[in-house]
């Protein structure tokens, strides 16, 4: 079956949350989606950041005026949206989504964290118990929709006011198919991507750990590569 963006659910209105909503990517999806003029709540412990957060993201260039972006604490924010983006540094992301599995009950939920190290040779995958990071979050989240999507998403591309389109798939990885529509549907909103069915949440491992890779090919070229699936 060819790739039909006809076919995916209208979302315009929905609200998108995003947990670590002050960080590179989430303030960087959180821009796009604000720029598609998604109604946007931004996460944070501290509600203080996110309302700063907020503030800033609304004033860029793009966003509309009359634009929704708003800015609460992590529990808030789950609470408030209908669609849930995790954001968050990895060393954190047990605790904070295991925090929130009360008001993410029910929500689908958008793991977008790459477990990764760092040392003298570059960026490498870790291992993760559950397999990957989007699987500990389903097992800390038995009650929500969980997805994996958004792993390979460019934050400088994503922040920078200056491009209009970014040209690339978006992997989405879960059980659920009535979820993995509304997240490419999601992903369809940015314009220029795509958001592509890869798998059940046991295949999202391999696509956390290919960041690394997209890590080494940024580096060695001075690019901001993304991923794009042919012959759809």
């Amino acid at each position: 079956m060819a790739y039909d963006a006809s076919a995916l659910p209208d979302v315009s209105g929905l609200t998108v949350g995003i947990i670590g909503g002050t960080g590179d990517q989430g303030r960087g999806l959180a821009y796009r989606f604000a720029r598609a003029g998604q109604t946007v709540l931004i996460g944070s412990r501290s509600a203080e950041r996110a309302e700063e957060a907020a503030r800033e993201i609304a004033s860029l260039p793009g966003v509309a005026a009359d634009a929704t972006v708003s800015g609460a604490g992590n529990e808030e924010v789950a609470r408030r949206s209908d669609v849930v983006i995790v954001a968050v540094p990895w060393d954190g992301h047990a605790a904070t989504v295991a925090a929130l599995a009360g008001p993410l009950a029910g929500k689908i939920v958008v793991d977008c964290v790459n477990p990764l190290g760092f040392d003298k040779q570059g960026p490498y995958a870790l291992t993760v118990e559950e397999g990957s990071a989007v699987q500990q979050a389903a097992a800390l989240l038995p009650e929500s929709r969980v997805c994996a999507a958004f792993n390979h998403v460019s934050a400088p591309l994503l922040a920078d006011p200056e491009v209009e389109r970014i040209p690339l798939d978006v992997l989405v990885c879960t059980e659920d198919r009535d979820a993995a529509a509304v997240v490419a549907a999601l992903a369809a909103r940015i314009p220029g991507m795509r958001g592509i069915y890869a798998g059940r949440l046991r295949n999202a491992h391999q696509i956390e750990a290919f960041t690394a890779n997209l890590i080494a090919i940024n580096k060695r070229y001075k690019a901001h590569a993304g991923i794009r699936v042919t012959d759809l």
